[in-house]
């Protein structure tokens, strides 16, 4: 049994998906659609950068979704490949947005315009500098928990973001906040990472960019997807597309149940992960968590015919 996934915000790199665009007429019309609708050049930026206006987070979370539909469709209708065996998709975030696209719940172009309107309700949120972001190693979530209760004061805001993978967890908040936390955690030998984002995403910090959202989200037509979705906010499957959008809305500063979803995946029998999309962030994360999980990254056209070949055996 097996499992689709698609990366979020980290996975970018200026040139991503460059190999598939150069030889498929498919891609170059899925990064056309992608301009038209954004009312901009992305394939530019996806294929030429800048770096920095690619990492801008309006243009980084449309750029994600384009490279990881294009390779899904590539995969679909170039290669006939058969995703019979798959039980679920999920994403990492925005990731989500690629996986209720390649399930037939959202239709590409309406996804196109919630990221990019998501990437710049995220930003706007929090005045830049507010905020940071830091990795916290080698520490279980429920410890980090509850040594975050016992050290954080009322007025301060440091919260888990990312439940990425065993011994991998993402803080979000306020920079005053989680430099106090990464002193704190520095003191009892805890290694922690600050990370190079723009905002503090998945914290309370984000609930202006939630309300933004809330119509937009809900004024888009969703449909059932053809495969249950793990939802990021409840590591559960879904399937009903009201909830989808509810869980959404949510979403923005809820913390993302990686963890919790690849356990949830795996106690159901699902033993390949196929990461599609640049990048092999979800597949480093995958194996930290489920040591003898498959994992296949999608990133060229020999991974594909790589895939192709070892799901015919």
């Amino acid at each position: 049994m097996s499992a689709l996934l698609f990366p979020g915000q980290g996975s970018q790199v200026v040139g991503m998906g460059s190999e598939i665009y150069k030889n498929f007429d498919l891609v170059k019309r899925i990064f056309k659609q992608a301009n038209e609708k954004l009312e901009y050049e992305i394939s530019k930026l996806i294929l030429e950068g800048p770096e920095n206006e690619l990492q801008l987070t309006k243009n980084t979370q449309p750029a994600i979704l384009t490279v990881s539909y294009s390779y899904f469709r590539v995969l679909k209708d170039e290669f006939g490949f058969d995703f019979s065996t798959f039980k679920h998709f999920a994403g990492h975030s925005l990731g989500e947005y690629s996986a209720l696209v390649c399930s037939g719940s959202l239709n590409f172009d309406d996804a196109l315009y919630l990221l990019f309107e998501r990437g710049k309700a995220m930003q706007e949120a929090v005045p830049l500098g507010e905020g940071s972001m830091i990795a916290v190693l080698g520490m279980k979530t429920n410890e980090l928990e509850e040594f975050l209760k016992s050290v954080i004061k009322e007025n301060d805001i440091c919260e888990i973001a990312n439940d990425n993978a065993e011994g991998q967890v993402i803080l979000s908040g306020k920079k005053a906040s989680v430099n106090l936390v990464q002193k704190l955690l520095k003191e009892k030998k805890v290694k922690s990472i600050p990370l190079k984002v723009s905002a503090p995403f998945h914290c309370s910090l984000m609930k202006p960019a939630s309300e933004k959202m809330k119509e937009k989200i809900r004024k888009i037509k969703f449909s059932k997807p053809f495969l249950k979705i793990i939802n990021n906010v409840t590591a559960e499957p879904e399937d009903n597309f009201e909830n989808i959008k509810e869980l959404l809305i949510n979403q923005i500063y809820s913390t993302v149940k990686w963890r919790e979803s690849i356990v949830y995946m795996s106690s159901v029998g699902v033993k390949n992960f196929v990461e599609i999309g640049p990048g092999k962030v979800l597949t480093g994360m995958i194996k930290r968590t489920i040591k003898d999980a498959n994992c296949f990254s999608i990133n060229t056209i020999a991974d594909i015919k790589n895939l192709d070949n070892e799901f015919k055996k």
